[in-house]
């Protein structure tokens, strides 16, 4: 199975009948932040650097599944360009796929200095998380005062004509208070604001009923403000986001519910961690290391992939997942272990 296979592809899906088309790709569980929705009271261990996928790894991999019918890849961790290479891996991806739909998510700390590169290599959008516009709260919820240095980068994007939506992790006492910051915002740049609900993930997680914030909270104190219209779904645009326009403004606001609404129905992706290994479902503990078959040259790219298209009909619901949990963690990873 070569770069230049010009076949129709062998397209993946589930028992379900949903189509997968999309790869989150974690290229580091390693992150410059410590985000209290993404962290815990759990001692967390960094994958060893001998451990994680090279680069060659990957881009072998990204070509299997791209001649399976993956037609988005969107790069992950932890933060992405905390690890060494990332831009040149980048560039690396867009010589190899031109077609291929790139999307990146990071927390905008270190973006600013690769924003043309970024422009250069036409990624699609880059989704910058971003819970507060004031340097305090950025700092409690962070635990680092980096707020100049995203709001640079996030400048820069803007500047640049990078397309940049904004995902805020919806957190109770907190983002209530930021919601005419983030109405402005989308307002005087004409992009998207997405809230996403915080989730119960990983050993010994912060996570807990009395901050946990549903999106329709949210939206209902949007609505005190503005007319909110619900917009045409578009998966492929979207991804779970609910998105509505604001009558008389500009920009858009999203939410992803994947506790109080969930969209299990609907997902298309996959996760490969940063250590190579295939996971099916966020909230599926279940992982299938691949990195042994992608460093192997005797094993074809054919084999990995008829292993790839019988493990993904085993893909579950998410929901039935956490619903079996009732509110408690239902992963043993850390968001940044498993990407995001």
């Amino acid at each position: 199975m070569s770069q230049g296979h010009v076949s129709p592809p062998l397209c993946l899906g589930d028992a379900f009948g949903r189509s997968i088309q999309y790869l989150r790709l974690s290229v580091t569980d390693r992150c410059n932040l410590r985000c209290s929705y993404c962290q815990s009271n759990a001692v967390h261990e960094f994958i060893p650097h001998e451990h994680i996928l090279h680069y060659e790894e990957i881009l072998r991999f990204v070509n299997i599944v791209y001649h399976l019918g993956i037609e988005k890849v969107r790069l992950t961790g932890g933060e992405p360009f905390v690890r060494k290479g990332c831009a040149e891996f980048l560039w690396m991806l867009r010589q190899k796929f031109p077609s291929l739909d790139i999307r990146i998510t990071s927390n905008g700390t270190l973006l600013a200095e690769h924003v043309t590169l970024l422009k250069r290599i036409r990624v699609g959008a880059v989704n910058l998380s971003l819970d507060s516009f004031d340097a305090e709260t950025f700092a409690t919820i962070t635990g680092r005062k980096l707020l100049p240095q995203v709001l640079a980068s996030l400048e820069k994007l803007l500047a640049e004509g990078v397309v940049v939506k904004i995902n805020a992790v919806a957190l109770r006492g907190i983002t209530e208070r930021e919601i005419d910051n983030f109405l402005s915002f989308a307002n005087t740049y004409g992009v998207d604001v997405r809230f996403i609900e915080f989730m119960p993930m990983g050993r010994d997680t912060l996570w807990n009923a009395s901050r946990f914030c549903p999106v329709s909270d949210l939206l209902a104190l949007i609505e005190e403000r503005v007319r909110l219209q619900p917009c045409p779904s578009d998966e492929r645009s979207d991804g779970p986001a609910r998105m509505f326009s604001m009558a008389g403004r500009k920009g858009r606001i999203g939410v992803i519910s994947p506790l109080s609404n969930h969209f299990c129905h609907t997902c298309n992706r996959l996760r490969l961690t940063s250590e190579g290994a295939l996971r099916l479902c966020l909230f599926d503990d279940h992982e299938y290391p691949l990195r042994p078959m992608l460093c192997d040259p005797t094993v074809r790219d054919e084999d990995i992939a008829a292993y790839l298209r019988k493990l993904c009909q085993t893909k579950p619901l998410g929901y039935d997942l956490l619903r079996a949990k009732k509110g408690t963690a239902v992963a043993r990873s850390v968001m940044s272990g498993i990407g995001g």
